[in-house]
């Protein structure tokens, strides 16, 4: 019993966070598609975690597909819910305790501090597009942009402003409106940018205004990836295949690209001495 929990606590632990989530809420709203909106996404989570752990190659791919389609389809085009940026400070800024509040509260203001930048690898509508693109790895020099991210931030947050500002009617036509442009410019400009600098993640290296809330709160999550030192042979191969870019041999909280780590576990799977 002792083997097995320690073989699969990562999955226990995501899974339970989820249905700890889904049960609350249920209760606390009285609506039980809370119940199976988390359940869902957390059973997905799990499943994809209980794949990369017995070494399957496409258990993240899969993850991606179950709980990116479902949030962009479902969520977004069939119960037209505004699951962007725009979509969190509209429901903030009317009082409402629904939808992509509750998706950014758990997902990417408070989750982080548990599963760090996850979301990024394994949830995300707009990356399950991306990382189908063939630049799987930076294939060029890190470009110092990431300050755009912070543009799109305060642009999203000016325009979901300045309709509140203006009275502007049929507010929820209009997030629906958005929901469908914003992705797809978020499509067309990451595909642009993937081809560009030669770099799947190009987008959510520099544009991406979510990560925003991701960054901070990541620094500080609970489920990481650790280097064991002394199997470390120095070879090189994780840094060569991590998406992200992030300094994985080094154990500290400020390693390098630190808070862009999205768990995809690549640097794991090609690591020699298993010491990720």
């Amino acid at each position: 019993m002792r083997d097995f929990l320690k073989k699969y606590a990562l999955v226990l632990l995501i899974g339970g966070i989820f249905e700890a989530v889904a049960v609350s809420l249920w209760l606390t709203k009285h609506n039980l598609f809370y119940l199976f909106n988390f359940s869902y996404i957390g059973i997905s989570l799990s499943f994809g975690i209980f794949l990369l752990g017995r070494k399957y190659p496409y258990a993240r791919r899969i993850v991606q597909l179950l709980v990116g389609l479902y949030m962009l389809v479902y969520l977004g085009l069939i119960n037209r819910e505004n699951m962007q940026i725009e979509g969190f400070w509209y429901y903030l800024f009317t009082g409402v305790f629904e939808a992509a509040t509750i998706h950014y509260a758990v997902a990417k203001i408070f989750g982080p501090l548990i599963f760090g930048r996850g979301f990024c690898g394994y949830a995300c509508w707009t990356a399950m597009v991306l990382d189908f693109l063939p630049y799987k790895t930076r294939a060029l020099p890190r470009k110092n942009i990431g300050w755009i991210r912070y543009l799109t931030f305060a642009l999203s947050f000016l325009f979901v402003s300045a309709l509140f500002l203006l009275k502007v009617g049929n507010l929820e036509r209009i997030m629906f409106w958005a929901f469908l442009i914003g992705n797809l410019a978020y499509y067309l400009v990451g595909i642009a940018l993937a081809f560009l600098c030669k770099d799947n993640r190009a987008f959510c290296k520099y544009i991406c205004p979510v990560t925003v809330f991701l960054k901070p709160m990541s620094y500080f999550s609970l489920v990481r990836i650790r280097c064991d030192e002394n199997k470390c042979i120095s070879c090189g191969k994780c840094k060569r295949v991590c998406p992200m870019d992030v300094e994985m041999t080094d154990n500290s909280r400020k390693r390098k690209n630190g808070t862009d780590c999205i768990l995809c576990m690549e640097c794991v799977k090609v690591c020699p001495k298993r010491a990720l």
